[in-house]
């Protein structure tokens, strides 16, 4: 148990060094543009949680992203690095949309279930079939899931801007508007819709699942080395494919959450990248659940606080996106160190006993 705990420690400190460093790195990137890093720092912090419209901005923002990382999160935990959210998002989207057009819904709490458990399924599809791909055919998650992603998006396009059109959309082609009943409303009078808690809920759900219960650990057993969980007769593909499925139903939730508490219907604002920005902060949290919850919140709030220093500044909108790239970078090259230390210290135990 005190091992369990010093895990989860590093799981929730190592990912705020993280930022923190990326924040030091960036603020040297602002000195040398010209701009003064306390005053960039400042912004960035004000922008992102300076006063009650800014945090429920940042909330807003991390919400989506909660799920979106778990789709990357959970397969990672088997061993796979599946890149797809993006899709499996889309696809959320385009089944919660699509729903209410084929199949008559009830009103009320009960609609928004059947739209939100079709946005689940949906995506949980899409990102199996990365998983069954990968175990009955041999193809690279990686760049399958990339390149479902691309699939979905242009699947997603064709049918928004063609078969499901709304006639009324001219300007902007979109699905038919969801019936008012059946949307995500907000949390009492605060600008925050209730897919925030969702994604508070399911990243909880997601961490004690893997690390509480028997099917999670075996699924880690799977991550650590898949030759040895098939020799303890562990059913390894059907582990995989599993992850693969909760993941891809977590980011197609996502989408559900996005059409029904933001957009109203599908369009093409549903393609913003939070697919691709969930795998960042599913590698920043070093793909666990429960530090998910502070870096989705605080990469959110900085990508929402880019506007910030444009209007005080005059710093592009996109050097936010600068700042998450240094946050990436250090996180993988931190994560590089830390294995080459690891190898050396086994290699100096093995050479010299002693000296461990």
């Amino acid at each position: 148990m005190k091992f369990f705990w010093i895990s989860v420690f590093e799981g929730l400190a190592l990912p705020l060094i993280s930022v923190l460093s990326g924040l030091l790195l960036f603020g040297l990137f602002a000195k040398l543009g010209g701009y003064h890093p306390l005053q960039v720092w400042s912004l960035l912090l004000k922008g992102a949680f300076g006063d009650a419209f800014s945090l429920q901005n940042s909330l807003q923002r991390a919400a989506p992203l909660l799920l979106t990382a778990l789709c990357v999160a959970i397969p990672a935990q088997a061993g796979l690095i599946v890149i797809g959210g993006e899709g499996a998002l889309v696809v959320g989207g385009l089944a919660c949309a699509a729903l209410p057009v084929f199949v008559p819904l009830p009103q009320g709490i009960l609609g928004s279930f059947f739209i939100l458990l079709a946005s689940a399924l949906a995506g949980g599809a899409w990102i199996a079939l990365v998983g069954f791909l990968r175990q009955y055919r041999g193809v690279n998650e990686t760049i399958s899931s990339l390149l479902l992603g691309y699939i979905a998006i242009n699947l997603f396009k064709f049918i928004v801007e063609d078969v499901l059109r709304d006639p009324a959309s001219l300007n902007k082609p979109s699905t038919k508007p969801l019936e008012p009943s059946i949307l995500i409303g907000s949390i009492l009078d605060y600008d925050i819709h209730w897919g925030l808690v969702w994604g508070v809920l399911i990243c909880i759900l997601a961490f004690v699942w893997l690390f509480l219960t028997t099917s999670g650990f075996a699924t880690r057993v799977v991550g650590g080395n898949a030759r040895t969980a098939k020799l303890v007769g562990l059913p390894v593909n059907r582990l995989v494919v599993m992850a693969c499925g909760l993941g891809g139903g977590c980011a197609g939730l996502a989408g559900g959450i996005q059409v029904a508490a933001v957009h109203t219907a599908a369009n093409a604002s549903l393609i913003e990248g939070l697919g691709y920005t969930g795998i960042l902060v599913s590698f920043v949290s070093r793909h666990q659940p429960l530090a998910i919850l502070p870096v989705a919140l605080l990469l959110g709030g900085f990508a929402a606080a880019g506007s910030m220093l444009q209007r005080h500044l005059g710093m592009p909108d996109a050097s936010v996106h600068v700042l998450l790239g240094f946050v990436l970078v250090i996180t993988l090259a931190s994560d590089a160190a830390r294995g080459r230390l690891g190898v050396w210290f086994q290699s100096r135990s093995i050479v010299n006993p002693k000296a461990a």
